[in-house]
């Protein structure tokens, strides 16, 4: 019979397997990857709304540059997913961080290095824009867990996202 390891001070595991704690971890690096996940959600939604604007604005190089800086965030939300297991994460944290790291790489090559132009029609458009809307509004559960004051930040800035999305829609059809 296999002895599962409960917590910290039980003694050596009796099976390699049994070495994740039971109980999830609430020390200063659950708190800091709470701030990591909230700022890097938090500075997604910003970089978006830049890049509405620019569109708007009719700056077409300045969406490309930001869409280069956009592929920074690659690094944060890989750190997020390392850092999950040991902090007990639940299944629905790795879908909501795994879900934009996927957005920002597909944009990063589709959009930004191949210059593959997913808003000239519309059966390419619609899976897009879903994709976007559901990567960049599963990082509010990401933003939620440093708390009330990032949740509300949080949610202000996603719907200043949807906000300029559906206004770059009216003004310019793409």
């Amino acid at each position: 019979m296999i002895m599962e390891r409960r917590y910290a001070d039980d003694g050596p595991p009796a099976h390699p397997v049994a070495l994740r704690p039971a109980r999830p971890y609430t020390g200063p690096m659950l708190a800091a990857m709470n701030l990591v996940g909230a700022a890097a959600g938090l500075a997604w939604y910003l970089s978006c709304i830049l890049v509405f604007v620019l569109r708007l604005a009719g700056r077409a190089g300045g969406d490309r540059v930001v869409g280069f800086a956009q592929m920074i965030f690659v690094f944060p939300l890989a750190l997020l997913l390392a850092t999950a297991p040991g902090l007990s994460r639940p299944p629905l944290f790795y879908l909501q961080a795994a879900l934009l790291l996927a957005f920002v790489l597909f944009e990063s090559v589709a959009d930004v290095m191949l210059r593959v132009d997913f808003r000239a029609s519309r059966a390419a458009l619609v899976p897009y824009v879903v994709f976007f809307f559901a990567a960049s509004g599963g990082m509010l559960g990401v933003i939620a867990l440093a708390g009330q004051a990032w949740l509300v930040a949080g949610v202000a800035a996603f719907l200043a996202v949807t906000g300029r999305a559906f206004a770059q829609r009216a003004s310019t059809g793409a």
